[in-house]
């Protein structure tokens, strides 16, 4: 036990300068520690691989610059030696024990406890709430499954959590990474030739750190295919006891090829051999596990849009190269792109007779990979036309490959947007026209 505590704490031993050096910065970061002074357990949630270690590893070096080293105790459940006792929720009251014999923190003053993929270990949230009750003890806790804390066994929890989502790195992350300026206006001039380059990257092969950070295509597929198994056979099959685990994995690879596109269970059974049920049963475990997201056709009554035909996008572009399909449909890579940027809970889409592609807060977008054919613009700017006068808006912003202006259709406002601008702040891209 011991030595399984000293791997993952090496700030114990070490200087502050010399550990947790090689992570690269998340956005999230800020907000993460700003929820540090609440007296609540922070929940960090997200798919396999996209980085919530090394978010806590960037939280640990930051506290301490204040905290004594001691008290900042980190601990992987998935270590090999932790499996055996995944079903005894006690055996984190040992783990515990074994950190205050070993590390001897000081207890007046409080602990932090960092636990890493923490659904491992069967009815954690017992020790938790046993903890978090009595003891002057910060939680944070990782977890690969959206319904960590909504499930009936996290009940125990209720009010006392603060989630936050962690996906695979954005754009501007990815920018960070490799050392290129986007923070004002000048540099993105100075660096566009370099900035384009990288958006083409991102744009096909996303934002797996472990992906773009190797440079050979085939070992790239090769490392998608194994983030998404993973996820699939190590997490969805065992823990919701499906018996095919073969099909299943099928189904992910099928679902991928019609990513952008309008769910239908019943026909996707029909091609797959697989009751219609049973389909939508599997795609709602793609999405607690980060794999795919869904979005609504927007209406005004909850009811009527929770009932609507939904859309389906994965969750980085890079499992588009996944796909059954090989060919590369530049549209659909470019809408689902733009979903990953909006990715937001209240993000729906439009479709009444003509169609918007996407739909919040009061913002409609339509994708379009480019606007050169006169029918492509019409029909793009007809949709904003449409359900501008239906929802009583007067904006719309359209994104493309490469194309920047501002133009007005028929009363209504229109910003016409370039990925890379749009990837690099969607939110007030239109300073970076």
């Amino acid at each position: 036990m011991d030595s399984i505590l000293l791997e993952d704490n090496p700030h114990w031993i070490k200087k502050v300068n010399e550990v947790y050096n090689d992570y690269t910065h998340r956005e999230l970061l800020d907000k993460a520690l700003a929820y540090m002074s609440a007296k609540e357990v922070v929940a960090i949630i997200g798919a396999r691989r996209v980085g919530k270690s090394s978010l806590t590893k960037l939280m640990m070096k930051s506290l301490l610059q204040n905290i004594n080293a001691k008290n900042i105790f980190f601990i992987n459940l998935e270590k090999p030696s932790f499996i055996p006792y995944k079903n005894d929720p006690t055996y984190l009251e040992t783990i515990y024990d074994a950190y205050l014999k070993l590390a001897n923190p000081n207890l007046d003053e409080k602990i932090y406890f960092f636990i890493d993929e923490i659904q491992i270990v069967d009815s954690w949230e017992v020790f938790i709430k046993s903890k978090y009750e009595n003891s002057n003890i910060k939680f944070v806790i990782t977890g690969s499954n959206a319904s960590l804390l909504a499930n009936s066994y996290a009940t125990l929890l209720t009010g006392r959590v603060l989630k936050l989502e962690l996906s695979s790195f954005n754009f501007r992350e990815f920018l960070n990474y490799k050392q290129i300026g986007y923070s004002n206006a000048l540099e993105v001039a100075q660096n566009r030739i370099e900035i384009k380059r990288a958006m083409d990257e991102y744009f096909k092969w996303g934002g797996y750190y472990s992906v773009f950070s190797n440079a050979d295509e085939q070992v790239k597929v090769a490392l998608l295919k194994n983030i998404a198994e993973d996820i699939i056979l190590k997490d969805i099959v065992p823990r919701y006891s499906i018996k095919n685990s073969e099909a299943i994995r099928d189904l992910f690879f099928y679902v991928v090829s019609n990513a952008t596109t309008q769910l239908n269970y019943s026909r996707l059974g029909k091609k797959l051999g697989i009751n219609g049920k049973t389909i939508k049963e599997y795609i709602g475990y793609f999405q607690d596990n980060f794999l795919v997201k869904t979005i609504p056709n927007y209406h005004t009554k909850l009811t009527e849009q929770i009932k609507s035909v939904k859309k389906l996008y994965v969750t980085d572009n890079g499992f588009l190269n996944l796909g059954i399909k090989r060919t590369e449909d530049q549209g659909a890579m470019l809408e689902n792109m733009v979903f990953t940027a909006l990715n937001e809970e209240k993000l729906s889409y439009l479709l009444d007779g003509k169609e918007c592609d996407f739909y919040v807060d009061g913002i409609m977008y339509q994708v379009s990979y480019d606007i050169e054919e006169e029918k492509t613009r019409k029909r793009e700017l007809e949709g904003f036309k449409f359900f501008a006068d239906k929802l009583g808006k007067e904006h719309g912003v359209l994104v493309t490959y490469d194309v920047n202006e501002v133009l007005e259709y028929k009363g209504v406002g229109v910003d016409v947007i370039g990925l890379d601008g749009f990837l690099i702040d969607f939110k007030s891209n239109l300073d970076i026209i």
